[in-house]
Order: structure tokens, then C-alpha cells, then sequence
């Protein structure tokens, strides 16, 4: 095992604290291209478990936010995605000091509901499969006066 640590690509930025459990990924980056969301960190001791790659907890918190977000970017207006269900397969492992980035390529939004499909990827190696279903709110109960606005729009891009 090599000490040296990936670097962040080109285009990814660092996303602030303050987003609630997903600053548990920390320190973690966004990239956006047009409708396109990808996420991504380097693992390191945060987020590794005691075999010493990355803890499968880490990777499917890093795959919710890339389906949700991806879902959020088609809406006219970010809302909180609960999750409906969601979907892993883990193919190989996040390997300690690597870059780890979601590349998402199916995301539909329905009437009610947003479904999306992508993979966790070290370079052009998958680690994690995933798909989701999200429930697309009609309603404001999801978020009493605004609460987590700000947050969801500093995740889909939309400061």
C-alpha cells in the first residue's frame, strides 16, 4: 500500500460543513457539468474501516447524496428527496488513499417519484453499484419554515 494520496481531479470543488450527516464524507467535493452531479473524496482514515479500505457505510452515504442530487438537478426547485429505497452492490474495494467520484447515468423524474442509477468508481474500476428510488414531495411537511433549504441548495449547486 502506497502512502501517497490521490489528488482531487480538476473541476471538483470542496463542498463547506454544515450539511448534516453528509459532512461525515468530509473532506468531500462536487463537480457540476450542466445537468451533471458527481461527488467524490479521497479515502483516508476517516473514512476507512479496519481493514484499512473504505467502510461500505461511507460509500452508500456517498451514493444517496449523488442519486438525490442528481434527481434535485432536473427539478425546477431543490426539495428534500426522501428515500424510498435504495439499491447497492458492492464490486471491489474503495482502496485507502484513492479518489472515489459517482458518475450517474440514468436518472428519470416522474410525477411523483425520481429514479436514478450510477456506480462509485476508482478511476475506471467500479466499487459500488447503486440504484434508488426517491419520493418527489407535493407537500411543504417535509421541511417546516424553510428548514434545510440552504443545505440542498449548496448540494445541487444552486447557491
Amino acid at each position: 500500500m502506497s502512502d501517497e494520496l490521490a489528488a482531487v481531479p480538476e473541476g471538483f470543488e470542496q463542498l463547506e460543513h454544515g450539511l448534516g450527516y453528509s459532512d461525515s464524507l468530509q473532506p468531500f467535493y462536487r463537480r457540476i457539468d450542466g445537468d451533471e452531479v458527481s461527488f467524490g473524496f479521497v479515502v483516508l482514515e476517516q473514512h476507512a474501516n479496519l481493514m484499512h479500505i473504505c467502510h461500505g457505510g461511507c460509500l452508500m452515504t456517498l451514493a444517496d447524496i449523488a442519486a438525490a442530487t442528481s434527481i434535485n438537478r432536473r427539478l425546477p426547485k431543490s426539495v428534500g428527496l426522501p428515500t424510498i429505497n435504495l439499491g447497492f452492490d458492492f464490486l471491489s474495494p474503495g482502496r485507502f488513499g484513492h479518489w472515489l467520484q459517482t458518475r450517474t447515468h440514468l436518472v428519470e423524474v416522474k410525477r411523483r417519484f425520481g429514479f436514478c442509477a450510477g456506480v462509485i468508481e476508482d478511476g475506471d474500476k467500479p466499487v459500488l453499484r447503486y440504484s434508488g428510488t426517491f419520493y418527489l414531495p407535493d407537500h411543504d411537511g417535509m421541511w417546516k419554515g424553510g428548514a434545510g433549504d440552504a443545505a440542498l441548495r449548496r448540494l445541487a449547486g444552486g447557491e
